[in-house]
Formats: structure tokens, C-alpha cells, sequence
């Protein structure tokens, strides 16, 4: 199966590749510097997710809490499970408007997409283990496109003002590189539910992407984010308590590290899976990459807008794609199981829709 996402890496190369000469460079250029925006709301006072206080049904584990605190100070903010958001939007915690937060950065000047993923032979425990015969073009087809088209651009009204300048984020970027490892997992670092014996920690995720960024000789920066993608049958947990996995409490995550300096802005997308689909939602290219591409839209447009936990948020702690998490709205693309809501250059995506604030609604394109 390693060897199966590395043709199917190629194949992608060779079938679109004018596009992914784009994805690969992008217009990565700079934006202009502006004003915030007549209307924008007001800037609520400097705030980090870690200091939103805890909804009683959060404490009382009714609901999945959306934010752990992480021992170097950083904070990982979670994508809850189908039945997580039905239990948060029970409890009523999931409506915007989003808050920009005094002093907080956004993703700028462009956002550039790494994808690492690590496929072994085998699990911990042995069990075979692979991605999905179109999962790659999906993934890496999803995360390159997602920059220049309809979705990111819902993000470009959402800003930052640090030094007296505002600078807004924007729908330039692209795909920055790929990584297939193939070394083994390390010894489970925490016990999955859903994956016994397979699972990995917060900080394991992070011995791997910095090994990844070693080999390649990437480095790290607020333009940047870095998306592990795990193979089948390999789950994760924040630390070893236990207590926030995926697929039981979590999709996937993004949060952020230091290292030789720069912020290290990354995102786990644990293999797709039931868990993280909804009823009526489509595959149209591949029937786990594509759950794993809807998820991975979700981080990415939060990482854009909210990269370190302190910029644009609500008052319960919800990002820009919490609000309408597994909300896909009409598809308006192909047909039955081929249909889809976005048409990137040829390929049809099913992605959810982001959070508008000047709308105050979740939709397709924006800003509306």
C-alpha cells in the first residue's frame, strides 16, 4: 500500500501538471496592508483559546471540549466527531458571531500546504495497515486547491492588527511539498478505543513532523502549515490520559510548536473514517481520502484565521469552521455519489462550508 500512494503521487503529477506546478509555487505573493473594514466587529480584549472558560456541559463531559492546553504552552484546538457536534449544538455552543482577539495573528502573507504521510508496513500491533487507492489525489489535490478557490476566500475578511498595521488573510498559497514515510510507528504512547494498540500521541506527531521537516529541509513560519496524514487503522490521543482521541472525541486537530525559532503550525488528520461523516455526505473521489479532505479544509481554514490560538474565535472557544462543522450545504456539482459542492479544476470535492461573520451564516463562498 506504500507503494500504491507513491504511484498514486505520481499519477497526480502526471495527470494534472499544470495545476500542480501552480500548487506547488502558487502566486505566492505578498498582500497589501489595510484598514479594518467599515462594520468589522470590535476587537475583544487579548485572549488565548486556553482562557475560554469551560461550558458546564464541557466539564461535566456531556460534551467533547474543544481545546487542550499543551506542555509547552501551545494549544490544540480539536474537530469534534459527528456525534460531538450534535452533543455541542445541543448544549448550545456552536453560533458565531467570531471575535477578533487584540494582538492575535492570522496565517500571512500566503498559506503553503505540506503533507507528510507516514505509511509503514505494518501497525504496532502487527495488522496491515495503507491509504485508499485515490486517497493521495484527493488529499494532496484537496489541500493545494483549497488556496486560490472559493472556500479560502471566505477567510480573506478576517485580519490581524499587530504594530498598528492590519493585514487580512489571503486566498493566495498553495501546495508546498509532500513527504511519504515509510519508517515504523513508534511503541503506542496512549491507548485508542478505536484503535487498540495503534496510537500515538500529540508529541510523537510532533517528533514526526519535525524528522519530516529535517529530511526536506523545510522550515516553519506563520505561511505555513504541516498536515500529517496517518494510515489506516493507526489512531491518536492528545497525551496518554486518554482522554481526547480520535474518532471517539476527535476528526482531526491543528496546533502549533516552536522550533529553532519559528512556529511550527501543523495539523493531524488521522485516517478517514465513519466517525467524521455525516448522513447525505458524498465521496466523490475516494470513500476515506475524501473524509480525511473534508476535515483537512477544516483545519487549514482555521490555521489560517486562528494559527496560535489567539486570534479570531468566539465566545465559547468555536473557530471558523466549528460553526458549521458537517454543514455542506447543496451540492451543485455531478450527480448521486459523484456529486459534490466544489469543482477544483475538473476534480469535484465535498468539503463543509465556513463560518461568514458578514453574513452571519455558513456558506460555500464568501465573503457574502
Amino acid at each position: 500500500m506504500n507503494l500504491s500512494l507513491k504511484l498514486v503521487v505520481a499519477a497526480v503529477c502526471l495527470t494534472f501538471p499544470s495545476a500542480l506546478a501552480w500548487a506547488q509555487s502558487g502566486p505566492l505573493i505578498e498582500f497589501e496592508h489595510g484598514t479594518v473594514f467599515p462594520g468589522a466587529p470590535a476587537a475583544a480584549p487579548a485572549m488565548s483559546l486556553k482562557d475560554v472558560r469551560l461550558h458546564p456541559a464541557e466539564l461535566s463531559g456531556r460534551v467533547p471540549k474543544l481545546n487542550h492546553p499543551g506542555p509547552n504552552g501551545q494549544i490544540a484546538h480539536m474537530m469534534p466527531t459527528v456525534q460531538g457536534v450534535a452533543a455541542r449544538r445541543a448544549a448550545g455552543l456552536a453560533g458565531g458571531p467570531l471575535l477578533y482577539h487584540t494582538g492575535g495573528a492570522v496565517m500571512n502573507p500566503y498559506v503553503a500546504v505540506y503533507l507528510i504521510f507516514w505509511s509503514p508496513p505494518t501497525l504496532q500491533t502487527g495488522g496491515a495497515t495503507g491509504f485508499s487507492a485515490n486517497y493521495g489525489t484527493s488529499t494532496i489535490l484537496g489541500g493545494a486547491w483549497l488556496e486560490g478557490h472559493g472556500v479560502m476566500n471566505i477567510a480573506t475578511q478576517y485580519f490581524q492588527t499587530i504594530g498598528g498595521v492590519t493585514t487580512y488573510v489571503s486566498n493566495n498559497g498553495g501546495w508546498g511539498g509532500y513527504y511519504v514515510d515509510t519508517a515504523a510507528y513508534p511503541a503506542s504512547g496512549c491507548t485508542d478505543s478505536a484503535t487498540p494498540g495503534n496510537c500515538i500521541t500529540d508529541a510523537q506527531i510532533q517528533a514526526e513532523i519535525t524528522k519530516a521537516m529535517g529530511i526536506n529541509g523545510w522550515t516553519g513560519g506563520m505561511n505555513k502549515i504541516f498536515v500529517l496524514l496517518t494510515s489506516s487503522g493507526e489512531g491518536s490521543c492528545f497525551d496518554s490520559s486518554n482522554t481526547s482521541c480520535a474518532y471517539t472525541q476527535y476528526c482531526a486537530y491543528h496546533s502549533f510548536f516552536s522550533l529553532a525559532g519559528q512556529n511550527v503550525i501543523y495539523a493531524n488528520i488521522p485516517f478517514g473514517n465513519p466517525a467524521c461523516k455525516v448522513a447525505g455526505q458524498t465521496t466523490p473521489i475516494d470513500a476515506n481520502g475524501d473524509l480525511a479532505t473534508n476535515v483537512m479544509t477544516h483545519e487549514i481554514m482555521e490555521a489560517a484565521t486562528d494559527p496560535l490560538g489567539n486570534a479570531w474565535f468566539t465566545s465559547s472557544g468555536d473557530e471558523i469552521g466549528d460553526i458549521c462543522n458537517f454543514n455542506f450545504g447543496p451540492n451543485t456539482w455531478g450527480t448521486g455519489a459523484g456529486a459534490g459542492n466544489q469543482m477544483w479544476n475538473g476534480l469535484i470535492f465535498e468539503v463543509q462550508q465556513e463560518y461568514d461573520n458578514h453574513s452571519a451564516s455558513c456558506v460555500q463562498v464568501g465573503p457574502q
